[in-house]
């Protein structure tokens, strides 16, 4: 059996102008490697038929300039150049002829390529779209292997061009983000009263991770910070993530406020913020919406005081009491009591007594008569704790009643986006090393893939594009 397969170009008036074989396919006695199309020639078949289809559509393009648009005489040609144009289905190259001017528009020999003029990018905005979200989920070297396999790309595409072209992309998206500003809340306190009944109040967690940077100078530089969080709409909406390099972004304020703007914020909805209260994440939260909670994370309090219950638990198992030190154990009971006083006082937004507890916890440590290994360290978390809490003081709310509210009191939940947006992609089981900047780029398609943002934002880019990648096709 032998099948031909032909592309057939029709006029505006549905007479066949051209008719060009594509591919011709043979067939003997039927086996399951011979049922239907191959791999291979699938994508034989498609670099064909892109040839076809875009050397007739170059032909027709062109041909709008070959005379004059206002007298029609025609256009002298100056010269022609090959442009290179890569597509979903192979490179492709393009006769791009340049026509001088009419002399009736007297702008002298002036002349113009239209088909340069016209693809001003030589990669085709579908391809651009699938390496960026690709190359935003796995590393350069996967992404070209996974679509060198399915397309007929050949060797066309590599990580390096790959990186270049996902660069361009979140620039791209960098240069759309607003200004920053000191402040986003917008109008007065009569204006939002009129506004819509808000709905449940957003939830907004915020955490940190770390990236290995490429110019490590010692090893306790050899990383940096990236910031990373989740908004979570309690009704309808669902959840986004954003994510950011602490000290290369110019814009995390914006950033943020634009995520919470897309998924319906208002000026007189609530959002709880919940971070582990360092100054970069309090900063960035602050006077987003004038219905704000800001709340110290109970999960980055526990941890701290967990790691002071391991170290009490230590001293417990190195002193025995004995005739020298019979004040030992009183003073091991007191260490344990006041810490769980600690934890009892802080769970209940008792800040002020939790503070006394920790300065009897000093007053205990000082009554120790022997020093085991543990008693420094136990020192120093305990005056970490203090001045921890003690510049947090305003964001530790009531937990136990927030808790029996089914309220949110960890982000808990930050912690797998921490996981998914940062240590997925940059960290486990990937050896690569990142600039600040280019760690900073890659964030920003990858949260946008992850948020399915991306196929949206290239059908603003490009009106062509269509938004859902389903399209029906007309079977004769």
């Amino acid at each position: 059996m032998k099948v031909r397969i032909q592309m057939v170009f029709e006029t505006e008036d549905g007479v066949p102008q051209v008719i060009e074989e594509v591919a011709l396919l043979e067939r003997g006695s039927l086996r399951p490697s011979d049922l239907g199309l191959s791999l291979a020639e699938a994508k034989t078949l498609l670099h064909g038929m892109q040839q076809s289809m875009v050397a007739e559509q170059v032909d027709q393009y062109l041909g709008r300039f070959k005379t004059c648009t206002h007298c029609n005489a025609p256009r002298a040609k100056k010269g022609q150049h090959t442009i290179v144009y890569r597509t979903l289905f192979g490179k492709l190259n393009l006769n791009s002829p340049r026509l001088y001017d009419c002399p009736c528009q007297k702008h002298g020999r002036r002349s113009s390529s239209p088909l340069t003029e016209l693809l001003t990018s030589h990669c085709t905005p579908e391809l651009t779209y699938l390496q960026t979200k690709f190359a935003s989920l796995m590393s350069y070297g996967l992404s070209v292997d996974l679509l060198s396999e399915v397309l007929p790309l050949a060797n066309e595409i590599n990580p390096r061009s790959m990186r270049r072209e996902l660069q361009g992309v979140a620039q791209r998206i960098e240069g759309e983000l607003g200004e920053e500003q000191a402040q986003f809340i917008g109008g007065c306190a009569n204006d939002w009263a009129k506004l819509p009944p808000p709905g449940p109040p957003f939830t907004v967690g915020l955490d940190g991770g770390y990236v290995h940077a490429s110019d490590q100078k010692s090893r306790t530089e050899g990383w940096f910070e990236v910031i990373t969080g989740k908004s979570i709409k309690t009704e309808g909406g669902g959840a986004k993530v954003f994510a950011f390099v602490n000290k290369y972004d110019t814009k995390p304020k914006r950033r943020l406020y634009e995520v919470l703007k897309s998924q319906g914020l208002q000026m007189n909805q609530q959002v709880v913020f919940l971070s582990d209260g360092g100054d970069t994440v309090r900063d960035m939260q602050a006077y987003l919406s004038p219905e704000s909670e800001h709340l110290l994370d109970w999960f980055h309090i526990t941890m701290r005081l967990t790691v002071m219950g391991q170290l009490v638990k230590g001293m417990k198992s190195e002193l025995k009491p004995d005739e020298r030190h019979v004040q030992t154990p009183t003073v091991l009971a007191s260490l344990d009591k006041h810490l769980e006083s600690v934890k009892w006082n802080l769970w209940h937004g008792n800040v002020p007594h939790a503070l006394q507890r920790m300065d009897d916890l000093d007053d205990d440590l000082e009554m120790l008569e022997e020093t085991p290994q543990n008693k420094k360290k136990l020192g120093k978390a305990v005056k970490e704790l203090r001045g921890y809490i003690g510049s947090n003081e305003a964001f530790i709310p009531n937990y136990g009643e927030r808790y029996r509210h089914d309220e949110t009191i960890s982000t808990a939940f930050v912690e797998s986006t921490v996981n998914q947006v940062i240590s997925k992609r940059f960290v486990k089981k990937q050896q690569m090393r990142w600039t600040q900047g280019g760690a900073h780029l890659l964030l920003q398609t990858r949260v946008q893939v992850l948020n399915e943002d991306l196929r949206n934002t290239f059908c603003g880019w490009f009106p062509g594009v269509d938004a859902d990648q389903q399209v029906e096709l007309k079977v004769a």
